[in-house]
């Protein structure tokens, strides 16, 4: 037997002895159960639930590019750095809802980003608040906030958003509230502290084509308050607005006169295109000090609303003010917004 028939036997041999080892059985994971977003109708379009929960959200905002012109800013803008201004803003909204045994509760978030240009940018909380049962604390506007349909008319707040607490009755077409504000960044007379509290209430509804509110509030430090009455009616191809207003002194929920009156009608030109007149008359204007101290004045106003596409219009507003004892001043923007 040669060297190789003796190699062969030794391996064979070897192979016969050693036992075989089966190979360890390969076992695939169990793959993880996918939740799907599930669509909450419960209250209403946009809403779905978060997952593994039974609380609806619904995220929403738009994107805004603005430019301002004339003397002086509208629409709550501090300040124009020239003659023409352009503005961008982004805004997002998350409202949270869950049903509980008081009824639903409501948590809202409001982000704003603004840019006045590259450089000069802030972002700040635009609203936070909690809601049930009719109660609602938090970061939020005021019934002071509220207006008619165009940009002429001056019958609110110099600023709306305050820390509050409210209790608001809402039955069907009626509602009927009261609120307990901070006021420390509103009006405040020039020998005094800022403010600390006011108390507001507001009351309104519709009844066919007719919509109302009555809205009054209570300037502790100040010692002065305002009432306001406004409402609404459809005439023709549009919407006629008239409102009063009416201040005790310079306080936090009205400080601009005396007292006012306001109307604008919103015409429906066509189903994209809605054109807003307004004017305005003021009672003893407010200049500076603490009281109303200047002549009367005067306002008149076009705005110009344009729907591009779904969720996409234009608009584009000029307003001319005629104070009795100040300059008189012209300003106007055209604007661009997108909501989703």
């Amino acid at each position: 037997m040669n060297i190789r028939m003796v190699l062969l036997a030794s391996a064979a041999a070897f192979a016969a002895s050693t036992p075989v080892l089966a190979a360890d059985a390969i076992v695939a994971a169990e793959p993880e159960p996918v939740e799907y977003v599930r669509v909450c109708d419960a209250y209403g379009t946009g809403y779905f639930y978060i997952p593994g929960t039974e609380t609806c959200l619904k995220i929403e905002g738009y994107i805004r590019f603005q430019v301002d012109v004339g003397d002086q800013p509208l629409n709550g803008s501090e300040s124009n750095d020239s003659d023409w201004d352009a503005r961008t803003r982004g805004q997002v909204q998350f409202t949270a809802k869950s049903d509980t045994e008081y009824g639903p509760l409501t948590g809202v978030i409001v982000m704003q980003f603004n840019a006045d240009n590259a450089t000069d940018q802030d972002a700040i909380l635009d609203s936070a608040y909690l809601d049930v049962a009719g109660f609602r604390a938090g970061l939020f506007y005021s019934w002071w906030d509220d207006g008619l349909s165009g940009e002429t008319d001056d019958i609110g707040s110099i600023v709306t958003l305050h820390n509050s607490l409210r209790y608001q009755y809402e039955s069907g077409t009626f509602y009927a509230g009261i609120s307990v504000d901070e006021l420390e960044d509103g009006f405040y007379k020039s020998d005094e502290e800022p403010n600390n509290v006011g108390v507001a209430f507001g009351v309104g509804g519709t009844a066919g084509a007719f919509s109302y509110q009555i809205t009054g509030g209570w300037d502790f430090d100040n010692e002065d308050g305002a009432i306001r009455a406004m409402g609404t009616v459809d005439i023709g191809p549009g919407t006629l607005g008239l409102a009063a207003v009416y201040s005790s002194g310079p306080n936090s929920y009205y400080s601009a006169a005396e007292w006012a009156v306001a109307a604008e009608y919103a015409i429906k030109a066509t189903d994209k295109l809605k054109i807003t007149p307004g004017v305005q008359y003021y009672g003893d204007y407010y200049v500076d000090g603490d009281d109303f101290s200047g002549g009367d004045a005067w306002k008149v106003g076009l705005t110009v609303d344009y729907q591009i596409v779904d969720n996409f219009y234009a608009k584009a507003s000029v307003q001319y003010l005629d104070p009795e004892d100040e300059d008189d001043s012209t300003a106007g923007y055209f604007r661009l917004q997108r909501s989703f």
